[in-house]
């Protein structure tokens, strides 16, 4: 997995290298992409449902600078608790050489990418949900 780092929407930095030992799903989204905005309230119940395993999504932001209000009016609206960066250079584009959005990356405890999806990820996705329970084992 690529270490990424980015800002929380309250402007502390952090890096994907930080969460090593959790199975982490990191999504790269933007506000004004209508795919992003479908699969947002299915991340949050996977995060609602699976955290207490040792389970974290870190959603990434790639919104230009300037936009952390509709990034955070974004959140609200779906109620989103899991950890939300903001990447208005889209460093993490480049580093895990996402082609598109949403892009979303399973990684497991030790930091190995085991799934990838461009695209959102749904509830009828059978190779996703086999990952994440061969991750959180």
């Amino acid at each position: 997995m690529p270490d990424v780092r980015a800002a929380t929407l309250d402007g502390e930095a952090v890096a994907l290298s930080d969460l090593r030992g959790e199975v982490l799903l990191v999504n790269l989204w933007a506000t004004w992409c209508a795919p992003c905005r479908f699969e947002t309230p299915f991340l949050q119940s996977l995060y609602d449902e699976h955290r207490e395993r040792g389970f974290e999504i870190v959603g990434i932001s790639v919104d230009d600078a300037g936009f952390e209000d509709v990034v955070r009016e974004f959140a609200g609206e779906y109620g989103v608790t899991y950890t939300i960066l903001h990447d208005p250079e889209m460093r993490s584009m480049d580093a895990f050489r996402a082609v598109g959005l949403p892009a979303t990356y399973l990684v497991d405890r030790k930091g190995t990418i085991r799934f990838v999806r461009v695209g959102p990820v749904s509830e009828e996705d059978r190779a996703f949900f086999d990952a994440l329970e061969a991750a959180l084992g």
